[in-house]
């Protein structure tokens, strides 16, 4: 299967597109708190939101109130916390954290266990609580046994999902590939083919869903993947979006 051919107006119309934030349209940081976005791709999403229907949406596990400012002036489409938050057509629907007070209480815990380790750090996100070691890799071991322990404390309720020098915690209906589903049932992305571009061990749950819908999964980076295809960098994929904004050229191609 090819898309090379496509004209502008076809993928416009066919196409549901879905992004990764961390380590796909950024760079990955080694605090979560200093993530840069370039200045031009607010509006480079803005234009290709427009061409594909208003079909764009962004799917990370950061909280919508992170994201929100990231993109300024603009207002997307988005879910958040791995889809326990989402806007759809302006409609916002957040979680609430204190709907989940064994969760709060865990992350007191959690801070209180990572005091003394210098470069763990515990990122609250309000229904979900990632533990990072990106700064400190000698004490990945500690921090996979500390959130592993976390997580059978808190039942069947949460789930522990892995990714790049972090392992989260979240509640066990969260997940990418099942928000991504949610939307592919509402306007404007029902009836599209869904693109999802990711980077990390996160997002194999997106790639599988829209694998099973015939949709194009791309992967940022080096790593095993089940996606169907591959860009080197999030500057490769900048490059790629702006380009299919601006003159409607189809950037990604299966048979490569």
């Amino acid at each position: 299967m090819s898309d090379a051919s496509l004209q502008p107006e076809d993928a416009g119309s066919r196409y549901a597109l879905f992004l990764d934030f961390d380590g796909t349209l950024v760079d990955i940081v080694e605090r979560p708190d200093a993530v840069v976005v370039d200045q031009e791709l607010p509006a480079t999403l803005a234009r290709l939101q427009d061409r594909l229907g208003g079909a764009l949406a962004i799917v990370s596990g950061r909280p919508v109130s992170f994201l929100d400012p990231r993109f300024l002036p603009y207002r997307f489409d988005t879910a958040g916390l791995h889809g326990l938050e989402q806007r759809i057509a302006g409609q916002l629907h957040l979680c609430d954290p204190e709907e989940h007070p064994q969760l709060r209480r865990m992350i007191g815990r959690l801070s209180e266990a990572v005091a003394d380790k210098q470069g763990v750090l515990i990122e609250d996100k309000g229904c979900s609580v990632a533990v990072h070691w990106r700064m400190a890799p000698q004490e990945k071991d500690f921090a996979l046994a500390m959130a592993h322990a976390a997580v059978e404390s808190l039942g069947g309720e949460y789930r522990l999902q892995h990714g790049k020098a972090v392992a989260e915690i979240l509640p066990s209906a969260a997940g990418k590939g099942k928000v991504i589903e949610r939307f592919m049932h509402e306007a404007p992305y029902k009836g599209r083919i869904p693109i999802f571009v990711g980077d990390d061990l996160t997002d194999e749950h997106g790639f599988k869903t829209v694998n099973a819908r015939n949709g194009l999964s791309v992967r940022i980076g080096a790593g095993e993947t089940i996606a169907k295809i591959r860009l080197g960098t999030p500057a490769d994929l900048r490059h790629c979006l702006s380009s299919w904004a601006s003159d409607g050229s189809f950037p990604f191609n299966v048979d490569d």
